[in-house]
């Protein structure tokens, strides 16, 4: 780790295959203090979701500059791939029997809840499980389950480029 003028700067490496980003969602943390798990548990799915999502989209696009050496936009249009609404569906259904019981009722509360928005390009079912699963992302990361995370987001990775491979994309 290196300090330069008051900031860390963290490694992100690939080791024995696996991403490792060191420290970076204590990084991220939010100032404002989650006192308990009980906190965590009465946040609204959709603020879950929202983090989430966040989350979900970074990790996929530091495991597409890591294992890619091409054009901004040719990343871009593979990062797509993985968090379109579709994607995180496939994931959260090839997922489902590994979660906890705790894990699979934060993605069906996410899945549950009404949006204002309506899906563009997208299933309104994969949209709603897509939500579930950013929102189950968001309830690891609040409450301080970054292996769990990691392992989720990993094996997400693994899910997708294996459904990528199958449709020849």
């Amino acid at each position: 780790m290196q300090n330069i003028t008051g900031f860390y700067l963290y490694a992100v490496v690939l080791v024995e295959g696996r991403f490792v980003m060191d420290n970076f969602f204590s990084l991220i943390k939010s100032p404002k203090t989650i006192n308990s798990e009980r906190d965590v548990r009465m946040m609204a799915p959709l603020v879950l979701a929202y983090i989430g999502d966040a989350i979900f989209e970074i990790y996929v696009r530091n495991h597409i500059i890591a294992t890619s050496n091409t054009s901004v936009n040719i990343m871009h249009k593979r990062a797509t791939k993985y968090v379109k609404a579709k994607s995180q569906a496939i994931i959260v259904h090839a997922l489902e029997n590994q979660l906890e019981e705790d894990e699979w009722q934060v993605v069906k509360k996410g899945r549950n809840q009404k949006t204002a928005t309506s899906p563009k390009n997208a299933e309104l079912i994969d949209y709603k499980y897509a939500t579930g699963f950013e929102a189950l992302l968001g309830y690891l990361f609040y409450l301080g389950k970054h292996d769990r995370l990691i392992e989720i987001l990993e094996k997400s990775v693994v899910i997708i480029e294996k459904e990528l491979s199958i449709k020849g994309n």
